[in-house]
């Protein structure tokens, strides 16, 4: 495996001096016009694009200080961007919220008016999509997938930049969230990586979930009631899942709260699985959501500027034992790279 000059001087940007992705999420669309519209007790279509700007823009600013990088889209994301600080480089997503409900497989789909080159333009140091991925579907399904991805990576290294691919497991007509899905997790996220990371993707680091679900771990504090694995089973799925990877990768935080991605960190750790950092969203920032909705811009820079702040530090402080992207090269720095 080789990186261009272009992909490491990239990569680097979205990185800390030791070489760890330590990167803030605010990329959600959808999810935050219908959150911000409950907390104002309000139907979604009264919520302004300005206003979706306007939240963007006050995390963005307050939380970029303390990350690596910030994610954000194109749609609302822009005039935020220009808000970060001058340490965080900048990822921007390429696809469209949500996914096709017209039919079966989540099947996604880019946004119409940008592309790769257009993302690049608009100051992105790197391209990052969103795909939901069951193995379990049919062969067609995810032949379709797995062409989308290969056009993307194939977009990407023709601009040399770099490509974040992140996936989301899941299986029709099971909830995500149940034991029964818990116990499937550990493989479909183990198949998920070893598949992304073959070369004819071009996928240069993955943003996975972690295989396990924390609150069905036996023993953590997460776990308040019936398990599906014990800490120790919990453990060997982490380093199952590490050992298929052959490209750097990152944990999301998947909507957890920020005291459950802590505990879920300190257990990536014990296990010394080589992770190179985490693209961290909602664990961040979702409880600002409701605040924002009831009382404004105000009462929400209150909020991040000390709870915010608190829960990015929190999450930094678990990063300890995260590896340097460029140690999946084989190289001790990034310079050794170029």
């Amino acid at each position: 495996m080789k990186l261009s000059a272009g992909k490491i001087k990239s990569l680097e940007a979205v990185s800390d001096k030791r070489g760890i992705i330590a990167a803030a999420a605010m990329d959600q669309r959808g999810s935050l016009r219908s959150a911000i519209a409950k907390g104002k007790g309000v139907d979604k279509k009264e919520i302004s694009n300005d206003m979706m700007s306007e939240f963007k823009e006050a995390v963005v600013r307050i939380l970029t200080p303390h990350a690596s990088a910030i994610l954000l889209d194109p749609e609302f994301g822009l005039r935020a961007a220009q808000a970060r600080a001058k340490n965080a480089g900048l990822l921007l997503a390429y696809e469209k919220s949500g996914y096709d409900n017209t039919k079966p497989g989540r099947l996604p789909d880019l946004l119409d008016n940008y592309s790769a080159r257009r993302l690049v333009e608009a100051g992105a140091d790197c391209v990052k999509i969103l795909l939901y991925y069951a193995p379990s579907d049919p062969p067609h399904v995810n032949d379709l997938k797995h062409a989308w991805v290969e056009r993307i990576g194939d977009e990407c290294r023709a601009c040399d930049v770099p490509f974040f691919l992140e996936f989301v497991t899941y299986e029709e007509g099971v909830e995500e969230k149940s034991i029964e899905f818990a116990r499937k997790k550990p493989e479909f996220v183990i198949k998920s990586m070893e598949e992304f990371s073959r070369d004819r993707y071009g996928v240069d680091v993955l943003k996975v979930e972690v295989p396990i679900n924390m609150a069905y771990v036996a023993g953590t504090r997460a776990c308040k009631g019936e398990s599906a694995y014990t800490r120790e089973q919990a453990k060997d799925y982490f380093r199952r899942a590490a050992s298929v990877a052959k490209k750097p990768f990152i944990y999301l935080s998947a909507g957890v709260s920020n005291e459950v991605f802590q505990e879920t960190l300190e257990l990536a750790s014990e296990t010394g699985v080589n992770f190179s950092g985490v693209l961290c969203g909602r664990a961040t920032w979702a409880d600002a959501v409701p605040i924002y909705g009831r009382s404004g811009i105000r009462a929400l820079e209150d909020w991040l500027n000390d709870q915010g702040v608190r829960n990015i530090r929190n999450v930094n402080n678990a990063l300890g034992a995260a590896k340097p992207w460029f140690g999946f090269y084989g190289a001790t720095s990034a310079a050794a790279l170029a």
